[in-house]
């Protein structure tokens, strides 16, 4: 990659604290990310295994539906039962072209008087194109960053600061703060570990990071072990292992189907 292909790369809120925790940057994405600390992936799979490994998403796509008839627009994106979600609630879905090939997939949470998307960095720019043809009001959450902190320990650790997260089902949402900081928090986890995403400003993003980042169970963890995890769970990514050339069945996915 060239200079100008390099300066050319978009930089999560944490950047920076990537740089200062000495992690190895790689192009992914459009995006500056970090693959891999000092500890090295296998050290830092592991961790996630055994205790918990913090996860910087932020260059993942986070989206708000809003406007009447929202929920059936999107219910004809989607084979997921969109109609059926309650507040509070979330569910794995994937959008399909005509061919029944697979778009993108995503999260869906009902916020009650909006639905809240999470979607690939990748297809980010597509997908929300995709819903604005097909007539949805969406807004895209540039200003906000997301970590992911994941593993057996996730629990005990996020409770320190918000109580109520350790009694959130599976994929379910909550609105919390973090040492005064709001977060929408949701519990779903994409390493077959038990995991919260943390959606926050991302003007505040840094200091959540330093916060979870100083409890003793915590560590952080790259891109080279989110995909390692992932495999291990048997858990798709988009781009590898489906496409649009890849069905919903093909991908092994029909769980999916409402």
């Amino acid at each position: 990659m060239s200079e100008a292909q390099y300066a050319d790369l978009k930089k999560t809120p944490l950047h920076a604290l990537h740089v200062e925790l000495g992690a190895r940057m790689v192009p992914f994405a459009g995006y500056d990310m970090p693959v891999q600390y000092p500890a090295g992936i296998l050290t830092e799979h592991r961790h996630t295994r055994e205790k918990a490994g913090l996860f910087d998403v932020s260059h993942m796509g986070q989206v708000r539906l809003t406007g009447e008839g929202r929920v059936l627009a999107l219910e004809s994106l989607v084979p997921g039962d969109i109609a059926a979600l309650k507040p509070g609630r979330m569910r794995y879905t994937l959008f399909t072209n005509e061919a029944g090939g697979i778009l993108d997939d995503l999260m869906v949470t009902n916020r009650g008087d909006h639905l809240f998307l999470v979607v690939n960095a990748s297809r980010k720019h597509e997908d929300v194109a995709h819903m604005e043809g097909h007539g949805l009001a969406v807004e895209s959450l540039d200003d906000r960053a997301l970590l992911a902190l994941q593993g057996p320990a996730a629990s005990a650790v996020l409770a320190r600061f918000v109580p109520e997260a350790a009694t959130m089902p599976f994929m379910s949402a909550l609105d919390g703060a973090i040492k005064g900081m709001p977060a929408i928090l949701t519990r779903s986890g994409y390493t077959g570990e038990d995991g919260y995403e943390i959606s926050v400003a991302a003007q505040d993003a840094e200091a959540v990071a330093r916060l979870l980042l100083a409890e003793p169970e915590v560590a952080p963890v790259g891109l080279g072990a989110r995909d390692s995890l992932r495999l291990e769970a048997g858990l798709c990514l988009y781009g590898h292992d489906i496409d649009e050339n890849t069905t919903v069945i093909e991908a092994d996915l029909a769980w999916t189907l409402g």
